[in-house]
């Protein structure tokens, strides 16, 4: 059975143009010989017609009637410019504006479209993807029957290398795409080793939406503060939203029908429990420096994120912010439409649930938020299931807000990142002590090209028709919701005001893209979903675990959920002790899920790694050797995991990383007893054999090389004057430093190349820099250190130790301050190239310069 349902059909359609009759003709030769086994449903010639039968380029009338649909100037040009051309697109979800859209594009450039669905939807055309487009590294797969597609972030990564590049189209039709006004969310999603892959016109967050009906109700709002002693209002907080929906479970009749109903509702999704969980990872996403307005937060990236750490790619799982997220999420479900619904053996349903009037609220998607909310959507409460009479004129029953951050956010900067209150430099882009992390879950509908089998003709069809939908009302691109910043204008928010027939719902929507839009110069804090190779294969190990083995398994099975009593269910809080050591269980679990997805990919877990750090765009990049190197010098346990010694040979590091090496592997850069003896043996004897010739042969020069040398001597000596008084003023080589905190931090001498690939190393490149560092109230401390043994400069640590506590007591006696941070370290084996002896002759040929300068 075919992966792909047709939307035309090859035969049986007859076409007054011979050019188009022969080339549907031989599309469907060369379609059949390729999918000989696929089947194509058949339809209605009239309602499938696509083809333009004619184009006139000279019929301007015409031409303009055709191609400045919409008050879009962008096709004015283009009229006919691709008649003849034939081009087929893929897609993964029907939409009504698809047809109206393809034939007025084809009407005005003559141009003959064709799309096809792919049988199974989302579910399927990631593999469809592989199949057409093919593999990364294999330019020999792939069908390459489509020349464009649809599709979702997720869907990139294994194919990526086989999509045209997109970043010269966009380039030269900027004044139409206007790429930067498109949500950083959506564009990140789509760009692969600085490169764009899609063309996204689409995007896709996990908001609240919450029934102003319900918090607005004077007889709720009383019996709440009468049992609570708190005002009910909507939720900011992930730990205020299930205190509600808790409080509210079971005690209100939302729908009149004189049953209890519960607190928020949801779908049980990983998308939506990491909505829970984004707010209490991620706090930054580059290094921040505190302001007179708060912090500024643009510097070196931080690798923050919710999945995989960026230097090891240990999952972010065992901290016990992992923990406060499982537990917000587990006690949120409990009190939600789950604790009826999988009780009764039925899916627990957002779609189905929130349409009976029971729930308080709902976390969802935006296009199904929408028909949760709007009057007449597909999964909205009818009236007659509301408390729409407490509401005053002008009102709205269904609203829709930013997703609650979280008042508990990790300390990356601690030992086994700790779960701390959010304030401060821990959470500097905190509101009233929230931290706000907005999920971009799977990104959004995209627009790519195939970049390896479409001919170039189909391909600019294609990019003109996605330049063209760029330019389009949102409202009549297919699929498309609000993707780009001007559409949240006055006027842009009056034309959704009239299409929901509600101003409430338009303007909510347009205050959340406010905030979910903001780019990370703006101060915003967007997360992003896991957009590497094996995407679909991590979230499935996780909604395992977590759902069908932890929270809504039965409790006789190993879960938490009673399926008998649900009241009785395992509370993370009143049975906390039996939910850790259910909890352990899951993290273990979950740990090896991810350990055997790592091991099916390609390249294990350390491609995996790789690619990680490219879709968040970690600079500076990193080679897999580079990556290993760092582990050898950081982590040797994740050196071994990733498989490191099947990428670096450990002898070839000997001469740049020596310590590192000998420190894993003891005895790898001594040269071997035999050898040696081996190597001096042959020596001597070209040494004999040579002796008595060098000895007559220097005989015969020494009296004339006398007088080279002396002249020699004389001119050495006067350029390594010149060259002393040169040092003094110049420096050959940048002043390297490392912040007293983070010196004392490491725990012992670090090697040079460790800590410039791990950005903590200050550079300074000239003396007047130097000087304005110094005036800017910063403060150097200068060391220098004995080696005590031939691998290690310090095996002991006293003299680290030592240059620790002068450190501490200089900062303590000159006022510079405890935390250390206008304090810098200079010492040799930290500030001077280790790895390249060049460079480490230049460096120390500065020695003077730096000691010359006054302010040091």
């Amino acid at each position: 059975m075919s992966m792909l349902r047709g939307l035309t059909t090859m035969a049986s359609c007859r076409r007054s143009l011979t050019t188009s009759l022969f080339a549907l003709i031989i599309f469907a030769v060369a379609h059949l010989a390729t999918t000989s086994a696929q089947t194509f449903s058949q339809g209605e010639c009239a309602d499938q017609k696509i083809v333009v039968e004619g184009c006139n380029a000279t019929d301007v009338v015409t031409c303009t009637a055709n191609c400045g649909l919409y008050g879009t100037t962008y096709l004015l040009d283009k009229c006919c410019k691709h008649t003849g051309i034939n081009a087929n697109i893929l897609a993964f979800e029907e939409s009504a504006t698809w047809i109206p859209r393809i034939e007025e594009y084809g009407r005005c450039t003559g141009a003959n479209i064709r799309l096809q669905y792919v049988d199974g939807g989302e579910d399927e055309m990631g593999s469809a993807l592989i199949q057409d487009v093919g593999e990364n590294d294999d330019e020999t797969t792939g069908q390459g029957i489509y020349d464009a597609y649809i599709v979702q972030a997720p869907w990139l990564p294994p194919v990526y290398k086989g999509l045209k590049s997109l970043s010269t189209y966009i380039k030269d039709n900027n004044d139409y795409i206007d790429f930067m006004d498109i949500n950083q969310a959506s564009r990140s999603a789509v760009s692969f080793e600085g490169e764009v892959r899609a063309l996204p016109l689409d995007t896709d967050y996990i908001s609240l939406g919450w029934r102003q009906d319900v918090f607005d109700n004077p007889l709720i709002q009383n019996n709440y503060y009468a049992t609570w002693g708190e005002t009910l209002t909507v939720p900011d907080s992930i730990e205020e939203l299930v205190v509600v929906s808790e409080r509210l479970n079971g005690r209100h009749d939302f729908n009149n029908d004189g049953e209890m109903d519960w607190g928020f509702c949801l779908t049980p999704q990983t998308n939506y429990f990491q909505a829970f969980l984004a707010p209490v990872l991620q706090t930054h996403l580059h290094e921040c420096e505190k302001t007179e307005d708060g912090y500024k937060c643009l510097g070196a990236n931080t690798g923050q994120n919710m999945f995989f750490d960026v230097d090891n790619f240990e999952p972010l799982i065992h901290n016990d912010g992992y923990r406060h997220a499982v537990e917000m999420y587990t006690r949120f479900i409990m009190a939600s439409n789950c604790q009826v619904q999988t009780a009764a053996g039925v899916k627990c349903d957002r779609k189905t649930a929130f349409p009976t009037g029971r729930c308080a609220g709902v976390i969802s998607m935006p296009g199904t938020m929408t028909n949760l909310l709007r009057e007449n959507g597909k999964y909205t409460i009818p009236p007659e299931k509301r408390m729409d009479y407490v509401l005053e004129p002008g009102e709205y029953w269904g609203r829709r807000k930013v997703f609650p951050g979280s008042r508990k956010v990790i300390n990356w900067n601690k030992e086994g990142r700790p779960l701390e209150d959010c304030q401060g430099s821990v959470c500097p882009l905190a509101k009233d002590g929230i931290n706000y992390a907005p999920f971009f879950a799977e990104g959004g509908e995209s627009y790519a090209l195939n970049g390896r089998q479409s001919k170039p003709a189909a391909t600019d069809a294609m990019w003109d028709m996605f330049t063209w939908l760029a330019t389009l009302p949102v409202g009549e691109v297919p699929l498309a919701g609000t993707y780009r910043k001007s559409q949240l204008t006055d006027e842009a928010i009056e034309e959704l005001a009239h299409h929901w027939n509600s101003s409430v719902m338009a303007q909510d929507l347009h205050d959340l893209l406010l905030e979910y839009f903001r780019s990370e110069e703006e101060g915003g804090n967007t997360v992003q979903d896991l957009f590497i190779i094996g995407f679909s294969e991590y979230n499935e190990a996780l909604d395992t675990e977590l759902h069908k083995n932890l929270i809504l398994q039965d409790v006789d099975k190993g879960g938490l959920f009673n399926m008998l009593d649900p009241r009785k269910s395992i509370d993370p809080v009143r049975n906390k002790a039996e939910f850790d050591r259910r909890y352990d269980r899951f993290i273990a679990s979950l740990a090896q899920r991810y350990e055997d997805v790592h091991a099916r990919q390609d390249g294990g877990g350390l491609n995996q790694l790789y690619l990680w750090r490219g879709a968040l765009d970690i600079h500076p990049t990193k080679s897999k050797e580079e990556i290993c190197q760092d582990l050898l010098a950081t982590d040797h346990e994740n050196f071994d995991k990733l498989g490191c010694l099947d990428i670096v040979l450990l002898k070839d590091l000997c001469q740049s990383q020596e310590s590192d090496v000998e420190e894993y592997s003891p005895g790898t850069c001594k040269v071997d007893n035999n050898n040696s003896t081996i190597i001096i043996s042959v020596l001597f004897g070209i040494v004999g054999v040579g002796l008595m010739g060098g000895v007559v042969y220097y005989l015969y020069k020494r009296y004339e090389n006398y007088q080279r040398i002396q002249k020699a001597h004389e001119q050495l000596m006067e350029a390594t004057l010149n060259e002393s008084v040169r040092a003094l003023y110049q420096l050959d080589y940048p002043l390297h430093l490392i912040r007293g905190d983070e010196f004392v931090e490491e725990g012992k001498l670090m090697r040079h190349e460790v800590l410039r690939n791990t950005h903590k190393l200050t550079v300074l490149d000239s003396l007047p820099d130097v000087d304005a560092f110094v005036a800017a109230g910063k403060h150097v401390l200068f060391f220098s250190h004995q080696w005590t043994s031939f691998t290690v400069p310090d095996p002991s640590s006293h003299q680290y130790e030592c240059m620790c506590h002068a450190v501490k007591d200089l900062a303590m006696r000159n006022g510079w301050g405890e935390s250390l941070k206008d304090v810098f370290v200079w010492v040799d084996y930290s500030c001077i190239p280790q790895a390249n002896p060049s460079t480490q002759n230049l460096a120390i040929r500065s020695l003077a310069a730096y000691a010359s300068t006054q302010n040091l």
